[in-house]
């Protein structure tokens, strides 16, 4: 896959899905998020991916949201439609964004979130939905809707209030004050906090746990928790989650086996009691 504003590697059951936009702090254009959608999609359906991990290029941010320079009344300006036909960047760009936290959310891997530098906005966002985020010392973090005409009303506000607290997060949404790396750790914003030389030999440990315990079993706690914040579709993609299990069994077999043969079914010589 050949990308312009990300970068995107596979090594070791990992994937690295890094913006590369470092002169914008890692501001995101529809191109970004198309990309990123791509990338996101890719290590789905990668059975050799155990981890991904999200992150940015260079060590001023993680990301800073949409690039508010090519925002204009209605959308953002400076990609043509001929560039954006076809894809998820045709769409408007709050809509583009939710599925990238969609598939951020619902990628049935573990997804660690690599914070080495203002997480603001959107950005911001996107490191609370992470399932796991290890931030650099110098990591700065908060929310910039209300002060720059905008906001976040679906994950963006539900699992933050999740993570901190329905008071702390009226208190980040409503003020859009800047916290440092600490202070995010002491809230529950981050899982922890490293000096930014060790922030690379952190996460690497983080993935080598991971990879360590059973993939289905992550996959399956990964449903549960969506299970109870997600409503149905949680608990629909837990279900699915166990009904694929269910495919690979014998008594599941038989039932298609049977419906082919054009015999009664006998599952109960297959049944095995979990």
């Amino acid at each position: 896959m050949k990308f312009q504003d990300i970068i995107y590697t596979k090594e070791n059951r990992v994937a690295r899905i890094s913006i590369n936009r470092p002169e914008k702090y890692n501001a995101c254009t529809p191109v970004t998020l198309h990309e990123l959608v791509k990338a996101f999609i890719d290590a789905w359906t990668d059975d050799s991916v155990g981890v991904v991990v999200f992150t940015g290029e260079g060590d001023k941010a993680f990301c800073t949201g949409g690039d508010q320079s090519i925002r204009e009344l209605g959308g953002y300006k400076g990609y043509s439609a001929k560039e954006l036909e076809g894809s998820i960047a045709a769409l408007p760009l709050e809509v583009a964004w939710q599925f990238v936290t969609f598939l951020i959310r619902h990628i049935p891997k573990p997804v660690i979130a690599r914070v080495n530098g203002y997480a603001i906005g959107g950005g911001h966002v996107w490191q609370v939905n992470c399932d796991l985020s290890i931030a650099s010392d110098k990591a700065k973090f908060g929310q910039a809707g209300p002060r720059v005409g905008s906001f976040d009303p679906g994950f963006g506000t539900g699992d933050l209030w999740r993570n901190v607290g329905m008071k702390r997060a009226k208190e980040i949404w409503y003020l859009c004050r800047i916290y440092t790396a600490e202070e995010a750790y002491q809230m529950g914003l981050v899982n922890k906090v490293v000096p930014a030389d060790k922030l690379d030999e952190e996460v690497n440990t983080w993935c080598k746990e991971l990879l360590e315990k059973s993939p289905t079993a992550l996959k399956m706690l990964k449903y549960a928790f969506l299970a109870e914040s997600d409503g149905l579709g949680g608990v629909t993609e837990l279900g699915v989650g166990g009904l694929s299990l269910y495919y690979g069994t014998e008594e599941s077999a038989e039932g298609k086996n049977a419906f082919i043969e054009k015999r009664k079914p006998d599952f109960w010589k297959h049944f095995r009691k979990v």
